[in-house]
Formats: C-alpha cells, sequence, structure tokens
C-alpha cells in the first residue's frame, strides 16, 4: 500500500479480563468502572476519584503524573515508571489480555441525550514527513503535553487511548462494515456514570479487513481529538527504531453517517474592563448591547455555530452583554496577511488575532470553558473581567481549514463524543 495512503491496520487489542468477583452488579462484570475520559479531560478532583474508584481503574496508568502537573520535566520520573510497570503487572496478573487473533474493532457510543456514534479503532499508520495528506490535523499543539505522552508511551510500550479521527466517507465500503457488526452481540458492553453506553465487537474476516482497507486507502482523515497524542506517535516513530512506532492506536468515524459533535470553548479574561473591551472592539467590528445575558441571549448565540460570519458575545461581571459581528474584511486581513478567508472568519482568529492585541489581553492569563456559556459567565464574574462566549465551529468549517493545510487557533474546537479510555489499549510487546 502506498505510503501516503490512509491506513487502519487490524491488531491484536488489549482489554480487560479476568474480572474480580466485586466487579459484578446483579450478575453482570461492571466494566464501567474501569473505564476513564481521555487523560485530559478530568481535572485534579475527578481523576483522583477515578484513581480510587478501583485498583485497575484506567486513569492509573493514563495519569501517572502528580496530579495537575503534565510536564514531564518538572514531574517526578519515576512516576511514568511506576505506570508503565503497573500496566505489564496487570497483564501479567491476567487483568488485561491480548485477544486471539488481530482485528479492527467497531467502538459505538451512545451519549445520555441518545446521540449515537460509531467508528472503527485500528492502528493508524504514521504517514512519512512530507507525506502527510492521509492524517491532517487542525489544531497545534504546546509541546509539555506532548512530551508528557511521549514519555508514558515510551515506557510503557503501550498506547494506553486511541486518538480521534474523522473522515468523509459516505458510506463506503468501511462504514457498512461498522454498521453491519452493530447488529451482532458485542464483545463488551458498559454504560459509564455519565450515562453513555459503549459496545465494543471485533472484526476479522480477512474478506472483510481487506475491503475496508481498500476503501480507505483512497481517503483523508482529519484528527478532530488527541492532536498531542498524535504528535507524541511522530516522536515516538522518530526517536525509536521499533517498527511498531510507525502506527497508533486511532478510532476513526465517518463523519457523513455519524456527524460529531462540536462543542464551543468561550473564554474568561480576567481584570478585563468589559466597557473597554467594548469600545475598543468597535474599531474592528459592529458591537451592539442586548442587555443581560439571558439563557436566551446565550442560546442564540449558540445558534450562530457554523456561520461563515464571525460573532462573539462580550459579557461584563454584571452580566450586561455586548454582541460583536460585522467585523472589517479590511482589518481581518491586515490582521492575518498570509490567512485564507475561509481562516480569518473563525471566530477564534478573530478574537486572537483582532481583539486581544486591541485589548492588549496576554494570552497565557486567558481561561478556557468548554461548552457551558453560563460558566463562562460565572466565572467572568468571579474574576471581575470579560467572558467572550464563542459560538461553536461546524465539521465543514474546519474541513476547508485543514484541506488548505492551516491550523485553526489552540482551543477552537472540542470533538465529541470523545472515546473511553479502557475498552481497547495496545502494546507493542
Amino acid at each position: 500500500m502506498p505510503r501516503h495512503a490512509l491506513e487502519l491496520a487490524p491488531f491484536r487489542g488489549l482489554r480487560y479480563a479476568d474480572p474480580d468477583v466485586d466487579r459484578f452488579i446483579d450478575g453482570d462484570f461492571d466494566l464501567a468502572r474501569l473505564l476513564t475520559p481521555p487523560y485530559d479531560i478530568p481535572d485534579a478532583e475527578e481523576a483522583r476519584k477515578l484513581q480510587r474508584s478501583d485498583p485497575h481503574n484506567a486513569a492509573r496508568v493514563t495519569l501517572p503524573y502528580e496530579l495537575g502537573r503534565q510536564d514531564p520535566d518538572s514531574a517526578v520520573p519515576h512516576r511514568y515508571r511506576a505506570a508503565a510497570d503497573l500496566l505489564h503487572s496487570w497483564i501479567g496478573d491476567g487483568v488485561l489480555a491480548l485477544d486471539g487473533e488481530p482485528a479492527l474493532y467497531v467502538y459505538e457510543q451512545v451519549t445520555a441525550d441518545g446521540r449515537r456514534q460509531r467508528g472503527l479503532v485500528g492502528n493508524l499508520r504514521l504517514p512519512e514527513d512530507g507525506a502527510g495528506s492521509a492524517v491532517r490535523p487542525h489544531e497545534d499543539v504546546a509541546d509539555p503535553p506532548v512530551r508528557d505522552r511521549f514519555a508514558l508511551m515510551g515506557l510503557a510500550r503501550a498506547n494506553l487511548e486511541p486518538i480521534f479521527l474523522v473522515y468523509r466517507g459516505g458510506g463506503g465500503a468501511a462504514t457498512a462494515a461498522t454498521e453491519a457488526a452493530a447488529a451482532l452481540a458485542p464483545l463488551v458492553s458498559a454504560r459509564t456514570r455519565d450515562g453513555s453506553e459503549h459496545r465494543l465487537w471485533a472484526l476479522t474476516d480477512p474478506g472483510e479487513l481487506r475491503r475496508v482497507a481498500v476503501d480507505l486507502a483512497g481517503r483523508s482523515a482529519l484528527i478532530a481529538d488527541g492532536h498531542h497524542r498524535y504528535a507524541a506517535y511522530r516522536r515516538l516513530h522518530r526517536e525509536y527504531p521499533d517498527p511498531g512506532w510507525g502506527y497508533g492506536l486511532a478510532l476513526l468515524v465517518d463523519s457523513d453517517t455519524h456527524p460529531p459533535r462540536l462543542g464551543a470553548i468561550h473564554r474568561v479574561l480576567p481584570g478585563l474592563d468589559t466597557d473597554t473591551a467594548v469600545r475598543k472592539a468597535r474599531e474592528a467590528a459592529t458591537v451592539e448591547p442586548l442587555g443581560t445575558a439571558s439563557p436566551e441571549v446565550l442560546a442564540g448565540v449558540a445558534a450562530r455555530a457554523g456561520s461563515e460570519s464571525p460573532v462573539l458575545l462580550l459579557v461584563s461581571p454584571d452580566g450586561d452583554a455586548h454582541l460583536a459581528h460585522g467585523f472589517d474584511e479590511g482589518v481581518l486581513e491586515r490582521a492575518m496577511p498570509e490567512r485564507s478567508p475561509a481562516w480569518r472568519r473563525l471566530p477564534t482568529a478573530v478574537l486572537h488575532e483582532v481583539l486581544m492585541p486591541l485589548w492588549e489581553f496576554p494570552e497565557d492569563l486567558v481561561r478556557m470553558v468548554h461548552d457551558d456559556p453560563a460558566e463562562a459567565v460565572a466565572a467572568a464574574h468571579h474574576e471581575k473581567g470579560t467572558a467572550v462566549v464563542v459560538p461553536a465551529l461546524g465539521v465543514g468549517q474546519v474541513y476547508a481549514v485543514a484541506d488548505r493545510g492551516e491550523l485553526t487557533p489552540r482551543k477552537s474546537t472540542s470533538f465529541g463524543p470523545k472515546p473511553r479510555t479502557g475498552l481497547v489499549m495496545r502494546v507493542l510487546d
């Protein structure tokens, strides 16, 4: 297969096995007690609860550093070695076991609100430098989390959780195989505390796997979530001679069949005077008062998700809301001359490249709030600053930027639902 082709290869999955008797609930194995969200989702308190919830919870190996510290240069180095040793002790004790034959795994998630997502989990072949069109990032990365995941995976010789990719599959052979598997009895099924259901099937038929491979070979995929882990995959591939590091664990979802949910990531700018922010914003856009930031006003901004015309809602500590829209195209072009028109119109691009320089507000003081605009407004009140409510991007916008080889500003997207950690892992040994 050409090196530039998209390849998701079968592998022998590492999964929880031989359950202890205390993990049975009403006669059923409670796998949910062992699963965890991706490593960068839990805050410090949530991570502690996960680690204490069960001696074999996956968080005990995915979150080895001192909670709240992800920098391997400042974290105690033995924590990474301890996590690697713990993982392999679980394998030796039979808590985790390799499946008998290579497979692509069909993974289904059904969220508490009924959103269903299905995709394939497999070994993503990493494109060579200069031939990366098959796997496209859409967001830049910071170095400390990359070094953190590199250190952990390198010592464990394992991919502990899949990155999340989407592609425009159009219901092809890979999607057909995914959907057909869901009619069969799953290998495992679990309902996690957030009300989501998780199911896993294995595709092992050689003919079916060939059809999937042929279908995917002519396509490209977008990294939806896991940019730092993907960068760590690439670094492992560069720095270690083992050919196994030429692959990395990934979940691949056909976004035509199962459109992902793109959540918004709002900003809180502590100490920024909102009246000043509104006055300076008028140098680049139309800014109109909307009264109090009521649920209806916040919902109106959320309804602008995927809009090609950028809008932002500025909210004061007292809850007064101002809508910034109608940004001057000349201002956008002068501020971002090397960028495409699609990139310039991203709300996060307008915020970080136009408004924040006008406000002279430092990037490192910005606080991020995922999904809930009311939480951002409350945080602005507490911080005596300004909340910036940002509508979510549409998946088409992200594809359009990535297709041009551009990266969205950091923290522009929050794809979901994200794969749960612990259902299937990958070890090189």
